[in-house]
């Protein structure tokens, strides 16, 4: 590390211990202004052997402790390149040299499965109805299944997943290591919308590297890295897919790219059906769409392509207003609204909408 490097963290660690808790808000502000800090820490995080490794490591704890969502935010941009040094570290079974780097996540892990009162948390997941629009699907596109979820909906059924309550971890197993990993990675994807590239960048990177790793692929992708295998979770592997998607649509076209082929590649090798099935809806939904590879600094999106609805609604279109109060004839038989409807659904020829 250069000397100049070396004293900008070293401003950086002496400036907040003395920080009083009234300017902690204004302290949080202007983190973005030091435009030397950030590449200055990334370096520590990858020098392992590194002296500012520790103090750093506890200073973004300190950070993550204080509950300032900027302060927050800033120790989670680091979290795909601490993830990589504690898994490259694991596999290289040098556990010595990543023990600053163990408490971190931890903390951050003890902190995050906890509300302020100290009770577990149990997340909730309301998965959403086929029956109802969304920016990925139309029901009307679906045919008779819209109908099954329609019917399913009308009954008030919808199905909600819940995750915790999660267990405090004091120290990393071989049994417990990627359950933390992959809550913390579920925290990171929380907040991905505020992850600077060069974040984005380092979570691609630890996804490739982490699949491809003693694997024939390493040699394509001409990494020289660590060439033992890593284990891997489906869980883990669809946080990963998780994080790329939003880093293809927000300027990592390239490496995104890159990385979405290197998991979905291992997810086939350890054949994970999650994985494989989230990648593969991802690498579909993004076929042949125009990813602007430019887009890092404007508005942070997901990209997707919607069905236009104008195309399906026909000519003879009718509204309940305006045949409401009406009667048709037909060989001189009055009918009624509820047998003019019935007819035409089975001709097609109207469509009917509130």
């Amino acid at each position: 590390m250069l000397a100049m490097d070396q004293g900008v963290v070293e401003e950086w660690l002496s400036e907040f211990k003395t920080l009083p808790d009234s300017a902690v808000s204004t302290y949080a502000a202007s983190l973005k202004d030091k435009g030397a800090l950030v590449p200055a820490l990334y370096k520590v995080i990858r020098e392992n052997y590194s002296d500012l490794l520790e103090p750093v490591c506890h200073q973004l704890f300190e950070f993550y402790r204080s509950g300032e969502p900027q302060l927050q935010r800033f120790t989670l941009q680091f979290l795909p390149e601490l993830l990589w040094s504690l898994l490259s570290v694991s596999a290289a079974r040098d556990p010595h040299t990543s023990g600053c780097i163990e408490a971190l996540l931890l903390g951050i892990y003890n902190l995050e499965i906890v509300d302020k009162d100290g009770q577990s948390k149990v997340l909730s997941f309301t998965v959403p109805s086929l029956s109802k629009p969304s920016v990925y699907h139309e029901p009307s596109a679906i045919g008779s299944m819209a109908l099954t979820e329609g019917a399913l909906a009308n009954h008030g059924l919808s199905r909600v997943v819940y995750s915790g309550p999660h267990l405090q971890r004091e120290t990393f197993t071989a049994q417990n290591r990627f359950e933390v990993l992959t809550f913390l990675l579920l925290c990171y994807n929380a907040a991905l919308s505020y992850m600077t590239s060069t974040s984005l960048q380092s979570l691609c990177q630890l996804s490739s590297r982490v699949c491809i790793c003693g694997y024939p692929r390493q040699q394509m992708r001409r990494y020289k890295g660590i060439s033992t295998r890593m284990t891997v979770t489906s869980e883990f592997l669809v946080q990963l897919i998780t994080g790329i998607h939003y880093a293809l649509c927000n300027g990592e076209v390239e490496l995104g790219s890159k990385a979405l082929d290197d998991v979905l590649y291992r997810a086939q090798l350890e054949l994970f059906p999650e994985a494989l099935l989230v990648g593969n809806a991802i690498k579909s939904s993004l076929h042949g769409a125009a990813l602007k590879s430019n887009n890092k600094e404007g508005a942070r999106s997901i990209q997707v392509e919607i069905t236009p609805t104008s195309s399906r609604i026909s000519r003879n279109a009718v509204t309940s207003l305006s045949i409401r109060g009406h009667r048709w004839k037909r060989h001189g038989e009055t009918r009624t609204l509820g047998s003019v409807i019935g007819t035409y659904a089975d001709k097609e020829e109207l469509l009917f909408y509130a």
